[in-house]
C-alpha cells in the first residue's frame, strides 16, 4: 500500500489494517521458520508497510497534538499499554 493511500485512510481503518500487517509478518516469519516460503522478498515489503502505517499514525497524533486539530486523541481509540512489574535486585535490598 502507498502512502497516499493510508494518509485516505480514517484512524481505524489504519489502525485495523496495521494489525492485519503484524499477524501477516508473523506468518511469513513462521513461513520462514518451517522452509515453506517461496518469496523471502515479502517480508521486506510488510515490515515498510508497517512502518508506513506508523507513521502516518504518528504524524496525525502530532498534528493533534501541536496542529490545534479539534478530534478525539489517538490514544483513546488505541488499547493502553500495561505498566511491567517492578523488579527487585538480586539482594532483595529495599530503600
Amino acid at each position: 500500500m502507498k502512502a497516499d493511500e493510508m494518509h485516505s485512510l480514517s484512524d481505524n481503518q489504519l489502525i485495523e489494517d496495521l494489525d492485519n500487517a503484524r499477524k501477516e509478518l508473523f506468518n511469513l516469519r513462521f513461513q520462514i521458520a518451517t522452509r515453506k516460503l517461496k518469496n523471502h522478498r515479502r517480508v521486506p515489503a510488510v515490515k515498510k508497510d508497517i512502518a508506513r502505517m506508523m507513521t502516518v499514525l504518528r504524524e496525525r497524533e502530532l498534528m493533534r497534538q501541536y496542529g490545534g486539530i479539534d478530534v478525539a486523541p489517538l490514544r483513546e481509540q488505541m488499547p493502553a499499554k500495561e505498566a511491567a512489574p517492578k523488579r527487585r535486585g538480586l539482594l532483595g535490598r529495599s530503600k
